[in-house]
């Protein structure tokens, strides 16, 4: 089996090539060959002379004919702008997740038609794709029949990638499996341009002695989801069958990735009890109207029956999310 990552040094990226490269199965099929594919360049811990791995460096839409030399049986979409950069720059959003996504699916097809196997496709997408319009307010709790009504244009471009996808899908050219992420935090890396990069600054930065601001109201409900539980999703979609029945994927409908309901106060609250009142007050409070305009607009309840079904589940709690994020960083510390 050949996987194919694509955004695999950035962090899930190199969280799920970790997984992969420990596993060295998926579907129960050895992995011959893990492809990552990123614009940036690679850690040196990416290959560390693993011959399982290959590295593909340099923009997605030139690298193509390199990622498809050879049959690619899964893949595994990550690469994309993130939210508030695509705000910023409208040209760099749809270059980014739009064209780019456009021109991938038009690879797979391409195997596909000349005889080749059927690419497996995990796309991720986001929460993003919903929103409060106005007269059309969302529902109190989210789910998958919830019709997807953006406002952000990188909520809309993930959104126009998951209907080209299902059509790619319903057409026979790939088997398209939509995984519409939640915020992942606690990430460990330095900040992104993501609006919601702030929900992880503020554990992480104060718990490394450092100042960090808050940018929306802390009664402000978001829906977040730990590494390792958007991890182990994005795997369990790629293996999950078709069909109907227990476990089984079904149709090609994306799936709401499951989520944990927490406001920031609760988040601010678990580190003040975790790390004690001198840390917690590292962190300042102070709304920034562009940055909560998009975040608020995002659901924070869902039903996540679907992904259930899968055997997925929500972190049990914000302090487990915290805790796992301490221990993955004395791990690594010590490493």
């Amino acid at each position: 089996m050949r996987i194919v990552i694509t955004g695999a040094f950035g962090f899930l990226g190199g969280r799920l090539a970790d997984a992969l490269r420990t596993t060295r199965t998926l579907c129960g099929v050895p992995v011959e060959r893990l492809v990552l594919v990123d614009r940036v360049l690679p850690p040196a811990s990416a290959a560390a002379g693993d011959p399982l791995v290959e590295v593909v460096h340099g923009d997605l839409v030139d690298r193509l004919d390199d990622v498809f030399a050879q049959p690619v049986d899964v893949l595994f979409h990550l690469a994309a702008a993130v939210s508030a950069e695509c705000e910023a720059d409208f040209d760099l959003g749809m270059r980014a997740n739009l064209d780019t996504t456009r021109a991938l699916l038009e690879a797979a097809r391409a195997q596909r038609t000349g005889g080749g196997p059927v690419v497996r496709l995990v796309f991720a997408s986001s929460l993003a794709v919903y929103g409060a319009q106005p007269g059309l307010p969302l529902p109190p709790v989210v789910s998958e029949s919830t019709p997807p009504l953006p406002r952000s244009s990188y909520g809309t471009q993930k959104l126009v990638c998951e209907h080209l996808i299902a059509d790619y899908t319903r057409r026979g050219f790939l088997d398209g499996r939509v995984a519409r992420l939640m915020t992942v935090t606690v990430r460990p890396t330095a900040p992104n341009a993501a609006a919601s990069g702030f929900l992880s600054a503020i554990i992480r930065e104060p718990l490394a002695g450092l100042p960090a601001r808050c940018p929306v109201r802390p009664e402000l409900a978001v829906a977040v989801a730990s590494p390792r539980r958007t991890v182990r999703a994005l795997l369990r979609l790629a293996q999950a069958e078709r069909g109907s029945g227990a476990g089984r994927l079904g149709d090609h409908a994306p799936v709401n990735l499951p989520a944990l309901t927490v406001t920031v106060a609760e988040m601010l609250a678990t580190l003040r009890r975790l790390a004690g009142d001198q840390v917690a007050e590292l962190v300042t409070v102070a709304p920034d109207p562009t940055v909560e305009a998009i975040v608020a607009s995002w659901p924070a309840v869902f039903d996540h029956r679907r992904a259930a079904a899968l055997g997925l589940s929500p972190d049990p709690d914000f302090e487990s999310i915290v805790r796992e994020y301490l221990a993955d960083r004395s791990a690594e510390a010590s490493a």
